[in-house]
């Protein structure tokens, strides 16, 4: 009897014991020591706070909070509506998404890639529209056939983005020029660039957009019956998957990523063991500007098929903090991506089905961006605590 009420005991404490003081503070140490479950928390932290404060916007300005984010994921054929037109289903939209959310994957990779080796790129944007338009200008007002401009629009877009990519890297390594204020300038130098050619010999006089590329160019299927159902079919997706997949193994099992991971966490260590600084710089810049050239091409010759003079794309900031939310991983840069694609897909049907308008789902996003953006703080933060604590807590033995 009094060995059964012993266990029962220990049983009783194992599970009272995490929410004492002292289990809670040594349950926190063991958690600010893992870093998989922080990139992990801190993100799912950032969303679920925003979506928080969202419904309370949502409730002030008199809408059903819950209705209302029912209906933006609806719209976006994450959860199913209640009808659909003809020709439409939740696939149909589910791959609409996938279209829109595949520039912004290409984007946050390219942030991924320059932050492991330290860098900070910020010229996304610019060279999404100087792949794209060059892209356009090259092939996507060619007659060529579509097994030769595909591959063509691939290629270019991501020797383009290689080329400006190497060269921010260069002049960072060799003038000491930030790479911020490189990203700025040749933003807008490649932008008005643009702006120049499409008014000059590209223009639609009538939307004012640079004129449609060619369907034999464009990385996105339109039209495309499935079962009854009109479906687009993403190319660039597809070439995502492999892109992400060998830039994971690149990061993560070759010698070349453990040094450009190595210099973006202490230079001078790296210099010191005899790895190539400049070479990782260069290197890091190049890959980040390929894959944003690649970000050009399937957002300007597959999600559109159009450029609009004077825009900067968004995709190429708000791949930033989709990277800081993803934790620089790929799978959840992915899973960023289609949750911040699908909320700004969805604005539509939201608005059509609750009266609210698109711009609160954009409200909601900015504020899930600013939380994500703050995650690299929040984790600082919560290991300068753990180790105070740490401290403590050997000082009172219980360690």
């Amino acid at each position: 009897m009094a060995k059964s009420d012993t266990k029962g005991k220990r049983f009783l404490n194992a599970i009272i014991y995490p929410f004492t003081r002292n289990g809670a503070r040594i349950n926190f140490v063991k958690l600010s020591k893992n870093r998989t479950a922080l990139a992990f928390l801190l993100p799912i932290c950032a969303i679920l706070l925003s979506f928080v404060l969202g419904s309370i916007i949502l409730a002030i300005i008199g809408a059903q909070p819950g209705k209302a984010i029912l209906s933006m994921f609806q719209g976006a054929g994450i959860l199913a509506k209640s009808r659909y037109g003809g020709g439409q289903s939740q696939f149909s939209d589910f791959m609409m998404l996938l279209n829109n959310a595949t520039p912004l994957v290409f984007a946050s990779l390219a942030v991924s890639v320059a932050l492991s080796a330290g860098m900070f790129n910020i010229g996304i944007s610019g060279v999404m529209i100087l792949s794209g338009f060059i892209s356009s200008v090259l092939i996507g007002y060619s007659s060529l056939p579509h097994y030769v401009a595909r591959p063509l629009v691939i290629i270019i877009s991501a020797i383009l983005g290689l080329l400006a990519g190497s060269l921010v890297g260069y002049l960072k390594f060799k003038f000491n020029i930030n790479e911020v204020v490189q990203a700025i300038m040749f933003n807008y130098t490649f932008m008005y660039l643009s702006n120049y050619f499409i008014y000059r010999y590209f223009i639609n006089p009538i939307t004012r957009s640079s004129n449609i590329v060619s369907d034999e160019a464009r990385l996105t299927l339109t039209d495309i019956q499935v079962g009854g159902v009109k479906i687009v079919i993403p190319l660039g997706f597809i070439l995502l998957i492999v892109v992400a997949v060998l830039v994971y193994i690149f990061l993560t099992r070759t010698k070349d990523g453990f040094e450009l991971r190595a210099v973006g966490l202490n230079a001078r260590c790296a210099e010191y063991v005899g790895i190539s600084v400049k070479k990782n710089i260069i290197l890091a810049m190049a890959l980040s500007g390929a894959l944003a050239g690649l970000a050009g091409a399937t957002y300007y010759l597959g999600a559109t098929n159009t450029i609009k003079p004077e825009v900067l794309p968004s995709t190429g900031f708000d791949a930033i903090a989709v990277c800081l939310l993803g934790g620089s991983h790929p799978i959840g840069i992915f899973l960023s991506s289609l949750l911040i694609s699908g909320m700004t897909t969805g604005g539509a049907y939201m608005q059509a089905r609750v009266g609210v308008s698109t711009q609160v789902p954009s409200l909601i996003i900015g504020i899930m961006l600013t939380f994500a953006a703050c995650t690299a703080f929040m984790r600082y933060y919560i290991q300068k605590v753990s180790l105070n604590i740490e401290d403590n807590l050997k000082k009172e033995g219980l360690l």
